[in-house]
């Protein structure tokens, strides 16, 4: 019996690779970082086998490196995910994503009557409870938002 062809994905010359992140978020990461935008060429895997995690998602994006705004919030919804920057079909950098003990100004909270949701010039400012799953509090009215409330939000 022959053996399937096995698909493989072209490697990017240029560009960052995200990976190891929770499985079924990639369309989430897309999200957070505006993509498709109709330039970038971009290879999306979801569902992948993963000696260490079961499963997880990858995300190929070529000819962009990230801000480090959106590995900020890439933490919030895959804090597992390793972040590769790639120069001429070598990983020049690779680090892991770090979800920060506080949240500043990208989340909404979603407590109607927060301060932050009023007319106030007040930035929305969240404290981490906790890593895996993740879950935040808020700064002013201390309500908790749950991974799922994270991820309404992308």
């Amino acid at each position: 019996m022959r053996k399937p062809k096995e698909l493989k994905v072209k490697p990017i010359k240029n560009g960052t690779v995200i990976d190891h992140i929770t499985s079924n978020k990639a369309l989430h990461v897309l999200k957070i970082l505006g993509l498709p935008d109709g330039k970038s060429r971009v290879t999306v895997a979801i569902n992948m086998e993963s000696s260490r995690y079961g499963s997880k998602d990858i995300v190929k994006v070529e000819n962009r490196e990230l801000e480090s705004s959106e590995v900020d919030q890439i933490a919030l919804i895959a804090p597992k995910a390793t972040i590769n920057i790639i120069r001429d079909y070598e990983i020049v950098e690779k680090w892991k994503v770090h979800l920060l003990d506080e949240v500043h100004g990208i989340l909404k909270c979603p407590n109607p009557n927060c301060i932050t949701n009023k007319r106030e010039p007040v930035k929305t400012r969240f404290y981490v409870i906790n890593r895996e799953p993740v879950i935040l509090r808020c700064h002013f009215c201390e309500r908790l938002m749950s991974e799922d409330e994270i991820e309404s939000q992308f």
